[in-house]
């Protein structure tokens, strides 16, 4: 049997009777280390009673201490709130809270569960964690959720950590990349580094995505975006594959137990408050390599599900305030696809998400933040969109927050799509639009010249009329939901069949193509289509203007099977196979040089969108290009980047190729070529400053499916 995991300093705190209990102040919220004990600070304004347990061991079911706290001498206003003398880091603590059983009424107090402390900063690993015994109600009952449960769960409930190690930041500052030099890279702290040709020491940790760093920078990015590290119980997927009969695992994390915790199984070191020590190491190591650290939050829902989930924290704290519920209190308002909807917007809850946000950047030095379904976070208390939210605006105006980055996800799973009017104008949005246009200008549909013009320049016609500008547009052709880069020329359907829902789940709409095999061939004709439309994405998401998004792996071709919906594989389905960055050594080449790119030419990463006199459009026998016709699949444009120097930029996402005249360029200068993505490696892209002489200054053969740079000096 394993021996179970000790405090953070391999100690027992040893807590007795005899250990003095004080009155308490109810701020700050959570536990709060001051005269030699700790304060612990809980909101519940439905509770008539309130217990804190104190555990020796993450597996105990019973408590070393139970303190019971006096609802007339431990509790200020809904705050109930207590000091103990002693208290030390690793100590482990949880709380039972009771109050009406009335779910018809909205509330489902159960003080027979063991409940998470929303504040806590480090959650005790489980194996297995089942949530079963942590169902509020009898699921054996004809009545169902409307049915106390007496199950005490104690055993099979994680336990909250407290947490005061100091640490050594030596004088970590953040990196603060301003929008129009950033250039976002979005990952999974496990899938990153857990394959076994990792080559890391510590793979699947924080630790690992440190040993990764060098990649990282030769790569060129300059933040990474990791998906949810908030805690979350990876095995509450239920189901298996059907095809291996293997348990599927929750491997996004998009189903946080609270908001402050980061992940205890993503640590090499320990998951007793080790977790927080190895996030900030992490996080200092980024920042010394001029990288930020964006996190993917879910304020949006909770892994408590709907009225048949389990009782793990806000439902057993307070349901009533914590989420939206129906006109029949039994059940819950649901805009996010989950089961409930956090009520975001209540002025208890708006204040714990804006006090997590802060807890992230102040203590844990984040640079931003990514919001999940942000839309819902702009719902009323009746789940009404609502013209002006509070949250939202005090995310943007709060002054602890004021330089950190943030990213709506401007849309949830209820209909709202707030893409270009999200709010302000410090929200920047996931430009979704972006993302299809893009496929579909270079897939060949038809019609797709002016929309595809519209986007590389910013998505002015989407942002401009809501006073934003082309920063506010974070550009991506892939992310973690949906297709890989490979996959998105490999195939031209979904196959998540391994996820157990029969193929549906996922999008349909992925404006995907194979040109000719389903999945990974050895045709070499295809492999070269395939390899050029890559690079064609590629240097459009690196020109185009707004902040560009490269979804981890795409670097190498990771791929993904064809599965567009990998939220439950934690396998190598997911998982980043390293080999593949040898074998497409030419692919992370050409990423890599189109980030240098963007990076020597700031014309195209400008925080504005471009005039009629800096960008001029082209067709390709002279003139204008004919946007009227729906069958037009090439244009070029002349962007001019002082007096002296200008780029020329051709697109053909046709079958066929074409000539294109070439514009004058000034006395003294003359074209030279710095990319063609039809050609072979190396001489696809060209290093600053050995751009070869363009000889024939009239013309450029574009070949079918390519896009080429010119440039003038």
């Amino acid at each position: 049997m394993k021996t179970p995991e000790r405090p953070l300093h391999d100690y027992v705190t040893e807590v007795s009777e005899r250990t003095e209990v004080r009155m308490g102040v109810p701020l700050p919220m959570g536990t709060h280390e001051y005269g030699g004990g700790v304060n612990f600070a809980f909101f519940s304004r439905h509770a008539s009673r309130v217990r804190l347990e104190l555990f020796d061991l993450s597996v105990d079911a019973m408590p070393a201490r139970v303190i019971d706290l006096d609802p007339t001498r431990n509790r200020t206003g809904d705050i109930w709130h207590v000091w103990v003398e002693g208290i030390r880091p690793g100590q482990l603590y949880a709380y039972r809270v009771d109050g009406p059983y009335q779910p018809k009424d909205g509330h489902r107090f159960n003080f027979n569960k063991l409940l998470l402390d929303p504040f806590a900063t480090a959650i005790s690993q489980v194996p297995n964690w089942d949530f079963g015994p942590a169902r509020g109600y009898d699921p054996s009952a004809p009545e169902q959720d409307l049915a106390l449960s007496k199950l005490d769960n104690s055993r099979s409930m994680p336990k909250c950590v407290f947490v005061n190690e100091s640490f050594e930041w030596n004088g970590d500052k953040p990196p603060r990349h301003p929008w129009s030099k950033t250039v976002i890279y979005e990952t999974h702290v496990r899938g990153f580094t857990i394959h076994p040709k990792s080559g890391v020491d510590h793979p699947g940790t924080y630790q690992g995505l440190m040993e990764k760093i060098p990649h990282l920078k030769t790569l060129g990015v300059t933040a990474v975006e990791l998906m949810p590290v908030q805690e979350f119980n990876e095995t509450s997927v239920t189901r298996k594959d059907p095809r291996t009969s293997q348990p599927l695992r929750n491997y996004w994390g998009y189903d946080p137990v609270v908001f402050c915790a980061p992940k205890a199984s993503y640590s090499s070191s320990g998951g007793l408050g080790q977790q927080k020590l190895e996030f900030k190491e992490m996080v200092r190591a980024f920042h010394n390599a001029g990288i930020e650290v964006i996190l993917d939050v879910v304020f949006n829902h909770t892994a408590e599900g709907n009225e048949r989930g389990p009782t793990l924290c806000f439902r057993g704290i307070d349901n009533t305030i914590f989420y939206m519920l129906a006109d029949d209190k039994r059940y819950y308002r649901d805009y996010t696809g989950t089961g409930n909807t956090i009520n975001a917007n209540h002025p208890v809850v708006r204040e714990h998400i804006l006090t997590a946000l802060r807890y992230w950047v102040v203590d844990m030095h984040v640079d931003g933040f990514r919001f999940d379904l942000a839309s819902v976070l702009g719902r009323g208390r009746a789940g009404k969109l609502l013209p002006n939210p509070p949250l939202l605006g005090r995310i943007a105006e709060d002054p602890i927050l004021r330089d950190v980055k943030i990213i709506a996800e401007a849309w949830d799973a209820a209909g709202a799509y707030e893409v270009g009017s999200f709010s302000e104008r410090r929200w920047a949005e996931w430009n979704g639009r972006y993302r299809d246009d893009i496929r579909r200008f270079w897939r060949g549909d038809d019609g797709m010249l002016g929309l595809f013009a519209s986007r590389i320049c910013g998505s002015e016609d989407i942002y401009t009329k809501s006073g934003k500008g082309p920063e506010s547009s974070i550009n991506y052709v892939t992310c973690h939901d949906g297709f890989t880069l490979n996959d998105l020329v490999s195939y031209r359907y979904k196959h998540n069949e391994a996820n157990g829902e029969d193929n549906h789940d996922g999008t349909n709409d992925n404006f995907s193509e194979n040109y000719g095999a389903e999945g990974e061939t050895a045709d070499g004709r295809i492999e070269s289509i395939r390899n050029r439309q890559i690079k064609n994405f590629l240097l459009t998401l690196f020109i185009s203007r707004g902040v560009p998004m490269l979804l981890g792996g795409d670097e190498f071709r990771r791929t993904q099977d064809g599965n567009n919906n990998a939220y439950c594989q934690d396998n190598e389905t997911s998982w980043y196979d390293w080999s593949r960055l040898e074998q497409h050594r030419e692919i992370f080449r050409f990423a890599r040089g189109l980030i240098a790119f963007r990076r020597a030419h700031p014309i195209l990463s400008k925080e504005q969108f471009y005039t009629d006199a800096g960008i001029r459009w082209i067709g390709p026998r002279g003139g204008l290009p004919n946007w009227a016709d729906p069958k037009e699949k090439q244009f070029a444009c002349l962007i001019h980047e002082d007096e002296q120097s200008a780029l020329f930029l051709m697109f053909n996402a046709g079958v066929d190729a074409v000539d294109f005249g070439l514009p004058p360029v000034l006395p003294g200068a003359r074209w030279h070529l710095a990319v063609d993505t039809s050609r072979e490696a190396p001489q696809d892209l060209f290093t600053a400053g050995e751009e070869p002489l363009w000889e024939d200054s009239q013309t450029y053969h574009l070949s079918p499916r390519s896009s080429v740079i010119l440039l003038a000096r």
